[in-house]
Parts: C-alpha cells; sequence; structure tokens
C-alpha cells in the first residue's frame, strides 16, 4: 500500500474526513470492528446494573463490594492469561482466543445459568447471613446471594478492559502511525458513540417488550429482554471476529506493521516492574486510575437514587439505555470537535478537558444530592417533578458528560500517548496499565465506598465524604495530565517534524 505523502486535503475534508481513498480498505474495517466491540460494551453496561441493582435483596451498595473482590481478582486473572497467551501464541490467535471466553461466557449465562438462577442462588444461607451480620455487610451478601448476576457484572465490566482497551486498541497502536492516529482516532470515536447510541435504544426496546408465552423463555417479559439482548451481543462478536480476520488476511500484513512486534516473555511480575521504571508509562497509569476513581465515586451514589425512582428491572434497564441514547448523541457531536481538537491544539490541553468536565459536572451533582431541598423543591415542583428524580436527572446528565468525554477526548489522547513508546513499553506497559490499573482505579473508588458503607451503614450517610476525596481525586488527575504532556511532546516533536502529513 503506497501513500502519497503530498495529498493534501481541502478545509472541509481536513476537518469531517480526513481519510485518504487508499487507506480506506484498513480504516472501513477499523471502524466496523470499533463499532460492534463499542456496541456490545454499551449494551453490558447497562445490562449488568439492572441485573445487579434490582436483584431480590440488593441495591447499588453491592457494586463497590463486587468491583473490590470479584472484578480486581478478575483483572488481575485476565491480565495474567493475557500474558500467558501473548508470550505463547502470535497477536490474531490471542484475540480469538480471548474474544471466544466472552461470548461462551454470556451464552452460558443465557442459556443456563439465568434460567436456573433459583437453583443456583443461595437464598436460605444469604438470608442467615443477613441476619447474623450488620446492616453495613448487606452488599456483600447480596453479591454471594445474586452470584451469577455477580459474574455476569464481573464479565461486563471486564470486556471494557480486556476487548476494548487491550485488544482494540493494542492492535490499534499497532498498525497506526501518530500522524494517521490523529486523522483516524476522532472518526473510530465516532463510530462507537453511535454504536452507544443504538445500543441504548435497543436495550429501551427490548425492555418494553410484553412476554411472548410463544418463546419458550423465561417467566416475565423481562427475562425474555436478557435473551433478546445476549443473543445480539454474541452475534456481534461473532462478527467482530470475522471482520478482524478478514483484516488480517487481506490487508495487515506483517511487513505493513509499523513496529514489528517482538516476542518479549516477561510475566506479570515484571511488567508491573517494568512499570515502575518508568514516569511516563506511571503518569498514564495515574490519569487512567483517577479517571476511574472519580466517575466510581459519583457512579455509586447516583445508581442508589436511580433504585430508588426505578426499583423495576425493566424500568431500571430502561432509564439506562436512555441515559446511554443521550451519551451517544453528546459523545458523537464532542467526537466532531474532538478530530478537530487533536489536530490543532497541544496533548496536554486536549488531556485536560475529560478532567475540567468531570470536576465541575460532579460538584454539581453532589451539590444537589446534599442540599436536595435548598431552593430546590420549588424548582422540581415546577418542573413536575420531585428532588430525587432532579437529582437523578443531573446524575444522568453528569454520567453522560463524563462518559462522553471519555470515550472521546479521554481514550484518544490516553492511545496517543502511547504511539511514541518502543514495542516493549506498548504491549506490557498498556497490557499493565489497561488490563488492571483501570480495574485497580475503580477497585479503588469501591474500598472508598466500601470502607464507608460498613461504617456508616448506607450510602446516603456516606456522601459527604465521598465528595471530599472527589475532589482530592480530580487535583491528581489535573496534575498527572500536566506532567505527562511535558514528556509526550519532548518524544514526539522531533518525529512529527518527519512525518508525512
Amino acid at each position: 500500500m503506497q501513500e502519497d505523502s503530498g495529498a493534501k486535503f481541502g478545509k472541509w475534508r481536513s476537518l469531517f474526513w480526513p481519510i485518504h481513498r487508499w487507506e480506506l480498505k484498513k480504516f472501513i474495517p477499523m471502524f466496523f470492528m470499533f463499532f460492534l466491540i463499542s456496541f456490545n460494551y454499551n449494551a453490558l453496561r447497562a445490562c449488568k446494573d439492572s441485573l445487579v441493582v434490582t436483584a431480590p435483596h440488593s441495591g447499588a451498595e453491592a457494586i463497590p463490594f463486587i468491583k473490590v473482590w470479584a472484578i480486581l481478582p478478575g483483572a488481575l486473572l485476565l491480565t495474567y492469561l493475557f500474558t500467558r497467551l501473548s508470550n505463547r501464541f502470535n497477536r490474531e490467535k490471542v484475540f480469538y482466543i480471548m474474544m471466544s471466553i466472552f461470548l461462551g461466557f454470556f451464552f452460558l449465562f443465557t442459556f443456563a445459568l439465568f434460567p436456573a438462577q433459583d437453583f443456583f442462588h443461595p437464598n436460605v444461607l444469604a438470608d442467615k447471613l443477613q441476619a447474623m451480620l450488620p446492616k453495613g455487610f448487606g452488599g456483600l451478601i447480596a453479591m454471594f446471594r445474586n452470584w451469577t448476576f455477580t459474574l455476569f457484572y464481573v464479565m461486563s465490566e471486564l470486556w471494557g478492559t480486556a476487548i476494548l482497551s487491550v485488544l482494540w486498541w493494542g492492535f490499534a497502536n499497532e498498525v497506526t502511525r501518530v500522524g494517521e492516529a490523529k486523522r483516524y482516532y476522532g472518526l473510530l470515536m465516532i463510530g462507537a458513540n453511535i454504536a452507544g447510541i443504538i445500543s441504548g435504544q435497543a436495550s429501551v426496546m427490548l425492555s418494553n417488550n410484553t412476554f411472548l408465552a410463544s418463546i419458550p423463555y423465561g417467566k416475565c417479559s423481562w427475562d425474555q429482554s436478557i435473551l433478546f439482548l445476549n443473543c445480539l451481543i454474541i452475534v456481534s462478536g461473532v462478527v467482530t471476529m470475522a471482520v478482524y480476520r478478514w483484516l488480517n488476511h487481506n490487508v495487515i500484513r506483517p511487513s505493513e506493521h509499523h513496529a514489528p512486534p517482538e516476542k518479549i516473555k516477561m510475566s506479570m511480575r515484571k511488567n508491573f516492574a517494568y512499570l515502575a521504571k518508568s514516569k511516563y508509562l506511571l503518569c498514564i497509569a495515574l490519569i487512567v486510575l483517577t479517571y476511574n476513581i472519580s466517575i466510581n465515586l459519583i457512579e455509586v451514589v447516583w445508581k442508589n437514587q436511580i433504585k430508588q425512582l426505578y426499583p423495576n428491572p425493566a424500568e431500571y434497564n430502561i432509564y439506562m439505555g436512555e441515559v446511554m441514547t443521550l451519551m451517544g448523541i453528546i459523545a458523537t457531536v464532542t467526537a466532531v470537535l474532538t478530530a478537530f481538537a487533536i489536530r490543532r491544539f497541544s496533548w496536554t490541553f486536549n488531556a485536560l478537558i475529560p478532567a475540567v468536565i468531570m470536576m465541575v459536572t460532579g460538584i454539581g451533582f453532589f451539590l444537589l444530592v446534599l442540599f436536595p431541598n435548598s431552593g430546590l423543591t420549588w424548582i422540581a415542583a415546577m418542573m413536575g417533578s420531585t428532588p430525587l428524580a432532579l437529582s437523578v436527572a443531573l446524575g444522568g446528565f453528569q454520567n453522560c458528560l463524563g462518559r462522553a468525554s471519555k470515550y472521546t477526548i479521554f481514550d484518544a489522547t490516553k492511545e496517543i500517548a502511547f504511539i511514541p513508546l518502543n514495542q516493549e513499553s506498548k504491549q506490557k506497559g498498556k497490557a499493565a496499565i489497561d488490563g488492571v490499573g483501570s480495574r485497580i482505579g475503580k477497585s479503588g473508588g469501591s474500598v472508598i465506598h466500601q470502607t464507608l458503607i460498613l461504617i456508616f451503614s448506607s450510602i446516603a450517610a456516606c456522601t459527604p465524604y465521598v465528595a471530599g476525596i472527589f475532589l482530592v481525586v480530580i487535583l491528581v488527575w489535573i496534575l498527572s495530565v500536566v506532567s505527562l504532556g511535558k514528556r509526550f511532546d519532548s518524544l514526539t516533536k522531533p518525529v512529527m517534524a518527519k512525518e508525512p502529513a
């Protein structure tokens, strides 16, 4: 594939479609793959929350316990598995194996675990534990009681880590140069955000279905919604593997890799030891950690309020689907701006945008939750609403803006930060940061919530302390971005001076 380095784009095309004709054979399949992976990611996000938060004797207080005692060990195990597979097989085979593990689980859950949940869930033992232990242990008991839902939650969360962050972005960074990334990644984000809109509407539509007696599955319409949603996820995953295979066998030749992969055999312990020696990678890790801690601190409080407003699982999933749709719309619009901003402004300027958005919207949300009746009762009445519904709406708006900035400018700047590194730093550093770093971040937020819940017994009583910790985390995030920006500029300026447009 020969690139015409002298070709330039017009003013409007450089803004909306900065792709050369000869690049379409690579770009279009990458776009479609990212679309399908993101569709599953968003559909699983809505479904996992609906299952766990509205499960019998459960609520949002179960989430911090799941993230600490289930997701973190799962992320460590997955990172170990990925490292072993990477040392033994090539990138393409690792992708197929990891995808098959996830799709196999969703098939097992849909056709075995979920239909037989009454048999698998230890309700009698959980009732005894609930009577013996203090109220603050309710979330831990709920995690144990509904263990099949907990497992689904874990695999849904790890889809974003293993498939989206490690496999997809690892592949994209390997076959894309810095100059191409500045043109490709903004458009790829638009596709991912459109997938979010479609998956949100799919969740709403399928959750609104009435029970179909002609389908021998489940006892209510919500049970059948689980069937349809998971079948859609499985089919999407299979198509993703097919596109990936075509791309590897027809477009991406070994000789065309911009940085030929090296066979670097390192244990997971050595992965982290290598990470600890690089200030550059540590800055990326801190940015990932602080983002995940901050969003997790807010989300648990928000989801606790959603449960109070929508206790029915189908209604909860419909609301989450609507949030996903709004999030996708906002993210699609901002992705266009992101594509422009990445090419026009510095890495540091762009990377600071998500932190500022999170800080401003987070402070507004916590103020509304902590002081719900301070001048808000009449506003809610004027809108035909209640203070609870108003805080849920603001929390949803905050989540949409925070997540939309993550899926656009945050992800784009984070992935671009990996590109100037050598292959060893990319492969092992990225596996450690995305495979475990994000999980530690979310688990860090969950440890905070869990500790406070055990002390104060409820999420509502913990909220003032959560708000204070949130502000400290945001400050660390901003300082990490500034530090990494200086190092990124020193690495990329000599390269960009030589690279074709």
